[in-house]
């Protein structure tokens, strides 16, 4: 296994389109077009964004964004909460790390990103940046217009929110372009968690923001050309963004962007719960099995299983096993864990290329959860094509994976 990183890298790249076709409903049908213009506009786009020093620099600076929203942030929860929420204690600390909490501290961020996207788009300024890359997306993947203000705003707005700009063309585009859009969702993080996920990364890995940033970006072309092995289609559905208005005024979008941010912040606290009392249960039952002179555990098993797939990104053999079990997490439960785990790993655990290949391989919100949420969401908004929508978003959770999977391969084929 003693390869070079860079041709470690390029393997997985040729592995994970061929995994998508081995899985096509139409082998034949291969899009080497597409499939060649997506990698091609991957490895373009990681060359400008992270191999030119000045633009690199400039998206890691960006950290003083994520630094101010956190320190506003705290003065909200503080208020809320008190010292729980990060402010002053009125006893001694003798362990300043006991006073952080996830759902006081951490968390609120969630909702203070939720308004402030909301408050972008209703001023406009999102939906400009979402015709920008939309239209960058038909000209160089070749997608409709409909597929292409789909896949564009889910980067902005998330899996559930990005279908309604384009609910008047659910019901007329075709299952590969559903099944792009799907995967699209999955192959990305949203807006309003971007903040939140590099927060909890910026110990581990300076300037996380502009990672999850460049990340986003390639996992765009990535998702489609995948989406597009496993089912193609050629036909497109035209269509525009418009003059799409989801809020009545500034402080409507305010305040039904802390309603839907509120919502997911419920939902992650239920999820971390639910997530980590299983994993614990299931360690418990686990520990009853000795392996290889330890007890068996489900960070142990997932390690094992994933171990070929981050080798195949670029992770040294050294440090699979662990970042295996990272990717593993991240399928099986979420990435938000995933992150977290990979925070609170010892500092010698992983090298530095493995911490940041995990950062983008982890990426993205393929797990069975997310899928779950899609179904309900893009169902509502599509009642008649319910049947294919469970199928297609069930079947998305690959081409998602692989997606963010492909992504840290191409970061892996840096110097």
């Amino acid at each position: 296994m003693d390869f070079p990183p860079q041709l470690q890298s390029a393997l997985g790249l040729v592995v994970f389109v061929a995994i998508a076709w081995v899985l096509s409903e139409n082998r034949r049908a291969f899009p080497w077009q597409t499939v060649v213009v997506g990698i091609g506009l991957q490895i373009g786009l990681a060359a400008v964004l992270l191999g030119i020093a000045p633009v690199r620099e400039a998206l890691l600076s960006l950290n003083v964004v994520v630094d101010a929203i956190q320190r506003a942030t705290a003065q909200g929860s503080s208020f809320v909460f008190g010292y729980v929420g990060g402010g002053t204690p009125p006893f001694e600390v003798k362990n300043p790390n006991a006073m952080v909490t996830i759902a006081f501290t951490i968390l609120p961020i969630v909702l203070v990103m939720s308004a402030l996207s909301a408050l972008l788009w209703h001023w406009r300024i999102l939906p400009l940046v979402v015709k920008g890359f939309a239209l960058a997306l038909e000209r160089t993947m070749k997608i409709g217009g409909a597929l292409g203000v789909g896949c564009a705003s889910n980067i902005f707005l998330g899996m559930i929110e990005a279908p309604l700009l384009i609910k008047p063309y659910l019901e007329k585009m075709t299952r590969s372009e559903l099944f792009t859009l799907f995967t699209c969702g999955l192959a990305n993080v949203a807006g309003t968690v971007l903040v939140l996920f590099a927060n909890v990364l910026n110990p581990v890995i300076p300037g996380a923001v502009g990672h999850i940033i460049v990340a986003s970006l390639l996992s765009l072309p990535a998702s489609i050309l995948l989406s597009k092995v496993m089912i193609p289609g050629d036909a497109t559905t035209p269509a525009a963004l418009g003059e799409v208005r989801l809020y009545r005024s500034s402080m409507d979008a305010v305040a039904t962007g802390a309603e839907d941010g509120m919502k997911m912040y419920l939902n992650i606290i239920a999820m971390l719960v639910v997530m980590i009392s299983l994993v614990a249960l299931a360690n418990i039952i686990l520990s009853n099995v000795e392996v290889g002179g330890a007890a068996l555990s489900f960070e142990r098993i997932v390690g094992w299983l994933f171990a070929p797939i981050v080798w195949l990104v670029g992770v040294p053999w050294a440090d699979a096993a662990t970042a295996g079990s990272l990717m593993g997490t991240k399928v099986i439960l979420n990435e938000f864990i995933g992150y977290l785990n990979m925070a609170a790993l010892p500092a010698d655990a992983l090298g530095e290329r493995s911490e940041l290949l995990m950062l983008y391989a982890m990426c993205g919100f393929a797990n069975l959860g997310s899928v779950g949420m899609v179904i309900a969401g893009v169902s509502a908004l599509a009642p008649s094509r319910r049947e294919e929508i469970v199928q297609l978003s069930l079947w998305s959770i690959i081409p998602g994976n692989l997606a963010t999977c492909m992504t840290a391969a191409v970061v892996g084929l840096l110097p």
